[in-house]
């Protein structure tokens, strides 16, 4: 028997048979049994927000196996569930956990103190890619957040690629960012401190953003360091490749979920900053805004669609996705200025009408954070969209900020669409984009999951840190605002062009990863690597990695092409500009333009 609080008010006893079920069913079966509900103390059920029954919550005062037994299980469901349905938050309280924890697919694990070392998981956290051979190119989608780590053997592992975001966590001890020896191909960290060594491994790329390092020890293509305290030395990039930038220009770190003494939730905003260097919270102050859970509406995806979460908007409420798989007939509107949207455990938004996941309109300090938006298979022009139109509007005091946003055409299922994400809204900061079609999985072809852009920015002073875009089929980022600025770009052109004839702009071989439009005048890029493998036709060439204009403010620095395996051609790195990559030369650099 599990005495459970399923809602706001009803307490009732539940006797829930975990045999015959499907799997994802009986662990959530299993989970609830072992009292790991979404539930706070059971005397004072109003305190506890419903977060629904893939949330669990973990308390210091569980037996230490009792709460393994469900990191447990949840990892044995997820560890290989690359394209599974199934989402899961963990959230910890503060206090000491002697655990560690295995971390799979679509899995979040979450510290709910005001700091990082709150919430103390002594044992540590790992990731690796036996499941897949030893090779993490394909561990994606999977996050912690707000916690502090010690390792039982001294280092955590961290073999990981795209859409695996670190962010406000505290090593004690050194980190490992591969498997053993196997390929991890790009990786992000933010607002952490790590005591000792991180140790890069095989890691193809990697963004070390506002954060505080022991060391760092190895290298491949593209290490960026922006804001970092006790970076590697940059000066002899390519050898090696650290580009090093002493302080992260404008950045506001991502929200996230807290807790307080009372039992309260609460979900904090941090503050803008301006010319930063090292972690935000080191210093035990905390600069921002928090605000009360009851100013969010908690979706969940087996009941809610676009008519009940616009209403909600409507209403002036915040948005909290608890896991799940939203399917979306309509837009997602953010029409509020400061409008906090929030998503646990990776939660998905799906269109399924041909329609937009969602708009943010033109106004100041929305926030969109750990969401992945999913194509559905009949074709959306756009998932995401900020700003309706190219304005005059600034909004520099108080921009737009996306976190941790992934997108993706293809692989789950058939997927369409034709631009990932439009951003017209002038000063947006994005923070960690994955911008993915697919390149195996469900529904995958040439002619399956159609797009042309994954990116296009027309809006001004628009400023991107660790933006990944791959395998488009025209221009993967398109950028028409001025002002511009990346830190940190990583990309591949599409794997299955079946004939250059397929792929041509104009006369043209291909088309450029990253264009610059003809008419921009001032734009900044550092640290940038774009790569080829054209496994379906290795007589493909592309002519160049990335097309812009010349002219005294338009900069590019620390720039890579790589033919993957020498499978393919990159003509040039930037305009005409660089050596070919390609089979017997298979990485071409240039320092700047």
């Amino acid at each position: 028997m599990s005495h459970c609080s399923f809602g706001h008010h009803d307490k009732r006893t539940f006797n829930l048979p975990t045999s015959g079920l499907p799997a994802a069913t009986a662990l959530v079966a299993t989970l609830v049994l072992a009292g790991c509900q979404a539930t706070e103390v059971q005397n004072k059920p109003m305190e506890t927000p419903d977060f629904g029954e893939h949330v669990i919550i973990m308390d210091p005062s569980m037996p230490s196996n009792e709460v393994q037994d469900k990191l447990d299980a949840i990892f044995k469901l997820q560890e290989s569930n690359q394209f599974g349905p199934e989402r899961y938050a963990v959230l910890f309280k503060p206090g000491v956990y002697h655990n560690k924890v295995r971390l799979g697919f679509y899995t979040q694990l979450l510290g709910l103190g005001q700091f990082p070392d709150d919430v103390m998981l002594q044992g540590g956290i790992q990731v690796e890619a036996s499941w897949h051979g030893g090779d993490a190119t394909q561990n994606f989608w999977r996050s912690v957040e707000n916690l502090s780590v010690t390792p039982d053997n001294g280092t955590m592992q961290w073999a990981v690629s795209q859409a695996s975001p670190l962010r406000r966590i505290h090593v004690r001890g050194n980190m490992l960012l591969d498997d053993n020896g196997g390929w991890s191909s790009g990786g992000f960290i933010a607002d952490s401190l790590v005591d000792q060594e991180i140790n890069s491994g095989t890691q193809q790329q990697w963004l070390t953003r506002n954060s505080t390092l022991g060391s760092w020890t190895n290298e491949n293509w593209n290490m960026v360091f922006v804001g970092v305290k006790n970076a590697p030395d940059g000066q002899g990039w390519p050898n090696p490749p650290y580009t090093v930038v002493e302080q992260t220009p404008v950045v506001s770190e991502k929200p996230f979920l807290t807790i307080d003494s009372a039992g309260h939730y609460s979900v904090f905003v941090p503050a803008l900053r301006k010319n930063s260097q090292g972690v935000s919270w080191q210093d035990k102050h905390l600069s921002g805004e928090s605000l009360p859970l009851d100013k969010f509406y908690i979706a969940k995806a087996a009941t809610d669609t676009a008519s009940t979460l616009n209403a909600a908007l409507n209403a002036g409420k915040h948005l909290l996705f608890t896991p799940g798989i939203y399917q979306l007939d309509a837009p997602v509107q953010i029409k509020n200025p400061n409008t906090v949207v929030l998503g646990l455990g990776i939660a998905t938004l799906l269109p399924t009408a041909g329609n937009v996941a969602m708009t943010v309109a033109d106004v100041d300090g929305v926030k969109v954070s750990g969401l992945l938006f999913d194509a559905g298979e009949k074709n959306s022009e756009v998932l995401l969209q900020v700003g309706d139109k190219k304005t005059t509007l600034s909004h520099a005091q108080n921009p737009i900020t996306l976190h941790d946003v992934f997108f993706r055409v293809g692989g789950a299922s058939v997927g369409n669409a034709t631009h990932s994400v439009i951003i017209n809204s002038n000063h947006v900061i994005g923070d960690n984009l994955w911008v993915w079609r697919g390149d195996h999985g469900n529904g995958i072809g040439w002619a399956l999951n159609k797009t042309k852009h994954g990116i296009i920015v027309n809006g001004d002073d628009v400023t991107m840190y660790g933006l990944f875009v791959e395998h488009f089929h025209d221009y993967q980022t398109l950028w028409n605002g001025e002002n511009g600025e990346v830190y940190f770009y990583q990309s591949e052109a599409p794997y299955d062009v079946p004939n250059q004839e397929s792929w041509m702009n104009g006369s043209t071989n291909g088309y450029a990863s990253y264009k610059v439009a003809d008419h921009v005048t001032h734009h900044k890029a550092i640290g940038m690597g774009v790569y080829c493998f054209f496994d379906t036709n290795t007589s493909v060439k592309l002519n160049s990695a990335i097309e812009a204009p010349t002219g005294p403010d338009i900069h590019f620095e620390h720039v890579t092409s790589v033919s993957l395996g020498g499978t393919g051609e990159i003509t040039h790195v930037l305009n005409g500009q660089g050596d070919k990559a390609y089979d017997k030369n298979y990485v071409s650099r240039i320092i700047k333009q």
